[in-house]
C-alpha cells in the first residue's frame, strides 16, 4: 500500500503541473481525484495498523471496527476533495470559458495515458487479491473494497478527462471539459455515498449476513437440551469477527450442573461452525413453570 501511496502522490503532482499548465479543468479535476485518493492510502494505512490492535480493558471486543471508522473518513474525503472540487471546476469552465491555446493539452494528455497504465494495473492488482479472498466475499473487508472503488473510478474518471480535453482540442468548445468535469464530479459522490453508507451500516452495528445467522439460529434449534431459542442478536465487530448473543428456552428438568455444561458445549459448537463467531454469550431461562432445578425455576445459566 506505500508502494500505491507513492504512485498516487506522483501522478496527483503531475496532473496537477500539468493542469495548470494547461489551464484544463478536467486535468485540474483529476488532480483533485489523486490528491483525495492519497489521503484515503493514509486512511487505510491507519485502518490495517490499528484494528490489528488485541482486545483491552477499554475496548473488550477488540478494534475491529477501526477499519470501518476510516472508510467512513476515506468516503468523506473522496466527496469533499474529489467531488466538491471537480463540480466546482465544470462550473466554472462554463461560465468563464477556456483557453483557446492548446500547447499544454499534449502534454496532459500523455500524463493522462501514464496514469491511465498505472491506475488500470492498480485496479488489476486489486481484483485480484479480491478474487484470492474468495470474490465478492472478499469485499467484506472495507479497506480492500474502498481500493477498488477508488481504482475503478480512477480509472473512469482519467478516460472522462482525456475524452474532455480532446473533444475541447478538437471543436474548440470548453464545455466538453466541464461536462467531463461534472461527470467526474458525480462519479466521486456516488461512490463516496455508497463507501459512507456501508461505513455507517458497520459503525452502528450490523448483523452478520442472513445465511450466517441462519445458521446460528439452525444449530441453536437442533440441540436437544434447547425448547426453543427465544431470541437471536448478532453484530460484526470486525472484518472476520461477529458477536452472537442468544436468549434460549430450555428442556424443563436441568439442574444448574448441567445447564453449565450445556451452556459450554453449545458455545464450542457454534465456534467450531461459525469462525467468525468469537465472542458467543447465551442467556439461558425456562419460562414455564414446571420442573425442577435452576432452568425451570427461571434462574439463568451459561455466559
Amino acid at each position: 500500500m506505500l508502494v500505491a501511496l507513492a504512485a498516487n502522490l506522483v501522478i496527483a503532482v503531475a496532473k496537477a503541473v500539468g493542469g495548470l499548465l494547461a489551464a484544463s479543468p478536467a486535468l485540474l479535476s483529476e488532480a483533485a481525484h489523486s490528491v483525495a485518493d492519497s489521503l484515503n492510502e493514509v486512511f487505510l494505512l491507519a485502518a490495517l495498523r490499528r484494528s490489528r490492535r488485541p482486545a483491552d480493558r477499554r475496548h473488550p471486543f477488540g478494534y475491529g471496527k477501526e477499519r470501518f471508522f476510516w472508510s467512513l473518513l476515506a468516503a468523506v474525503g473522496i466527496f469533499v476533495m474529489g467531488g466538491c472540487f471537480s463540480f466546482l471546476q465544470g462550473i466554472e469552465a462554463l461560465r468563464n470559458g477556456g483557453e483557446e491555446e492548446f500547447g499544454g493539452y499534449v502534454a496532459g494528455l500523455i500524463v493522462l495515458g501514464v496514469a491511465l497504465l498505472a491506475e488500470g494495473a492498480s485496479l488489476l492488482r486489486a481484483l485480484y487479491q479480491v478474487r484470492r479472498q474468495g470474490g465478492t466475499a472478499g469485499l467484506r473487508d472495507p479497506a480492500l473494497r474502498t481500493v477498488v472503488a477508488e481504482d475503478g473510478t480512477a480509472v473512469l474518471g482519467v478516460t472522462l478527462a482525456a475524452a474532455g480535453m480532446a473533444l475541447h482540442m478538437v471543436t474548440g468548445e470548453v464545455m466538453w471539459e466541464a461536462c467531463a468535469s461534472l461527470a467526474i464530479g458525480a462519479l466521486l459522490v456516488y461512490v463516496a455515498y455508497g463507501l459512507g453508507r456501508e461505513a455507517r451500516d458497520q459503525l452502528i452495528g450490523e448483523a452478520a449476513d442472513p445465511e450466517t445467522g441462519g445458521r446460528i439460529h439452525a444449530l441453536l434449534a437442533a440441540q436437544p437440551e434447547i425448547d426453543s431459542v427465544e431470541a437471536l442478536f448478532t453484530m460484526k465487530t470486525g472484518i472476520d469477527s461477529t458477536l452472537v448473543a442468544a436468549r434460549v428456552d430450555l428442556v424443563p428438568g436441568l439442574d444448574s450442573e448441567r445447564v453449565e455444561e450445556v451452556a459450554v458445549r453449545i458455545k464450542r459448537s457454534v465456534a467450531r461452525a461459525v469462525p467468525e463467531a468469537d465472542q458467543i454469550f447465551l442467556d439461558v431461562t425456562d419460562r414455564r413453570e414446571t420442573g425442577e432445578g435452576p432452568a425451570a425455576t427461571g434462574e439463568r445459566g451459561g455466559a
